[in-house]
């Protein structure tokens, strides 16, 4: 693991206040989901998807590099008796099981490589909800880095494999104060 960003993100998620809430995608196609199952919140931060995940009646894994969240998450879990095993994973590290989950749900986490093994994943009929930065947006909002932005069109090409069912990648037309402009939304099914 990369001490320097796990240390990163440890310093941040310690001051986090309040629960995390779960990403645009995941709340706006909440209805997508199967009644039972298994989910993979990745790169999970405070867990707010893990936690609308669990409160849909799915078991839910969380991962994530930083110990602070994950044990933050542990606990809220425990207290709502919420069917959630949040564990401290370098996914760039271990791979993803194959034909593990019936949801995975990626936000705000970009390492393009991953995509592959994210769709090796899912089991028949998964769904994945995928919702991150792009590099068409309002002056000063998001990341700056490139490497965590999103060309136009990136994350249809990524997961080409997958039946997309919603994506949306609104970007600087029209009025850039309404609607979801500094990120890319997708929610896509793997079909055999």
């Amino acid at each position: 693991m990369n001490k320097e960003i796990t240390t990163k993100w440890n310093t941040r998620y310690s001051t986090a206040q309040g629960e995390a809430t779960a990403c645009y995608a995941l709340r706006e196609f909440t209805h997508l989901l199967p009644k039972e199952g298994t989910a993979l919140d990745l790169a999970c931060g405070r867990g707010g998807n893990a936690l609308l995940l669990a409160r849909h009646g799915l078991q839910t894994q969380a991962w994530d590099l930083s110990s602070v969240a994950i044990e933050q998450l542990q606990t809220i879990a425990e207290e709502q008796e919420l069917n959630i095993q949040a564990s401290v994973h370098d996914v760039e590290q271990e791979p993803l099981p194959a034909n593990s989950f019936d949801v995975i749900v990626v936000s705000y986490f970009l390492e393009r490589t991953l995509a592959a093994g994210l769709m090796s994943a899912l089991k028949p009929d998964g769904l994945l909800f995928y919702e991150t930065f792009i590099s068409e947006k309002p002056e000063g909002v998001g990341p700056s880095n490139p490497d965590y932005l999103l060309g136009e069109n990136e994350l249809l090409r990524l997961f080409s494999d997958l039946h997309v069912l919603a994506y949306r990648e609104e970007g600087l037309i029209g009025d850039v104060e309404q609607g979801q402009r500094n990120v890319a939304i997708l929610v896509a099914q793997k079909r055999i």
